[in-house]
C-alpha cells in the first residue's frame, strides 16, 4: 500500500474508496437542488491577493464543476489590492474616502485596465483553461450597470442604479459563465467604478440568484472584527442590519454585511461569507453539510 491509499498497480484502498464514496452520497441532495439554479460568486481582490500558491487554478476548477453539474454561476470580481499596486509602479497615490477610493480620470484609467484588462483575462483564461465556458465582460458591454455618481468626493465612483441582465440571461441560456468587471455607465456613457461587493448583490438580485457567496481572505463575519472566536455561522438579516447600525463590522467587511443584506432582502435566498484562501471552499459550502464562514437567511 501507497502513501497516498492506493495499491501497487494504483488501485483505491477500500478505506480510501469507501470515503470518496461518503463525500459523493453527501453531495447529492445538494446537487439535485441547485440544479439550474444560479449562483453569484463574488471573488475579492484580497483572496486573490493574499493566497498562496496558484488561487486562480483551485478557483477554476470550482466554477468549472459548479457548471459540469448543472449549477450557473455567474463570477463577479474585484482588485483593489491589484488597482493600488500599479497605481504604485505609476507613482500614483492612492486615496480613499469613507472606505472607497477616490477615482478621478486618472485613477479610473488605471482601475479600468486593472479591472477589465488583467484581472478579468486572467479569471477567463483559468477558467476556460479547464473548460471553454468563460466570457469576460463588464457593466459597460452593452451597458448592463446602470450607476449613478455616488459622492463628487470619490470622483468617478458609481452606485447601482439599475442592472439590465438580457446579456446575463443570454449567456446562461448559452451554458457560458459571465465573468464580470464593475465598471458601469451613467445615462451619457460615463464610466464609473463601481464597488464589487455592492455590484455583486445588484446582479445576484436581479438574477434571482440563489445565493450570492463572497470569497474574501477572512472565515466570515465577526463582531469583533480583531477576535476570531466572535464569528457568526448564521445570522438573519434584521440581525446582520443591527450589526451593521451598531458599526461593528469595520472596514472591508461593512460593505459585504451591506452587500449581503441587499441580496437576501430583494429576493436572493441566502448569501455567505466565506474564506477564498481555503482550498475548494465553494464546493464545501455548496456540497456538503460543513458549516463554512457566515450565511446570511432572509
Amino acid at each position: 500500500m501507497t502513501a497516498d491509499g492506493t495499491g501497487a498497480k494504483g488501485e483505491v484502498s477500500a478505506e480510501v474508496a469507501g470515503a470518496i464514496a461518503e463525500v459523493l452520497v453527501e453531495a447529492l441532495p445538494y446537487l439535485r437542488r441547485f440544479a439550474g439554479s444560479v449562483i453569484v460568486v463574488k471573488y475579492g481582490g484580497n483572496a486573490l491577493h493574499d493566497t498562496e500558491g496558484d488561487p486562480l487554478e483551485v478557483f477554476a476548477n470550482d466554477i468549472v464543476l459548479m457548471h459540469s453539474v448543472g449549477l450557473r454561476p455567474v463570477v463577479v470580481h474585484g482588485g483593489g489590492p491589484q488597482i493600488s499596486a500599479l497605481m504604485q509602479r505609476l507613482g500614483m497615490v492612492s486615496q480613499f474616502h469613507e472606505g472607497l477610493r477616490v477615482t478621478d480620470a486618472d485613477t479610473l484609467d488605471v482601475a479600468r485596465m486593472v479591472l477589465v484588462g488583467k484581472v478579468n483575462k486572467d479569471i477567463v483564461s483559468a477558467i476556460n483553461t479547464k473548460a471553454p465556458v468563460a466570457v469576460g465582460i463588464s457593466g459597460e458591454d452593452g451597458a448592463f450597470l446602470r450607476v449613478t455618481a455616488r459622492d463628487p468626493a470619490l470622483g468617478y465612483v458609481g452606485d447601482v442604479r439599475s442592472v439590465d441582465t438580457t446579456l446575463l440571461d443570454k449567456l446562461l441560456s448559452e451554458q457560458l459563465v459571465p465573468v464580470i468587471a464593475t465598471i458601469g455607465t451613467d445615462d451619457d456613457g460615463n464610466a464609473y467604478n463601481v464597488n464589487a461587493d455592492t455590484a455583486a448583490a445588484a446582479i445576484a438580485a436581479a438574477l434571482r440568484a440563489e445565493k450570492l457567496i463572497h470569497l474574501t481572505n477572512v472565515e466570515g463575519i465577526r463582531t469583533v472584527a480583531a477576535d476570531a472566536t466572535t464569528q457568526l455561522s448564521h445570522l438573519r438579516a434584521d440581525e446582520l442590519d443591527e450589526l451593521l447600525r451598531s458599526g461593528a463590522l469595520a472596514g472591508g467587511m461593512g460593505p459585504k454585511g451591506e452587500s449581503c443584506l441587499h441580496a437576501v432582502r430583494n429576493g436572493v435566498a441566502a448569501a455567505h461569507v466565506l474564506d477564498g484562501r481555503v482550498p475548494h471552499v465553494l464546493l464545501l459550502e455548496l456540497f456538503t453539510e460543513a458549516g463554512i464562514g457566515t450565511m446570511v437567511s432572509p
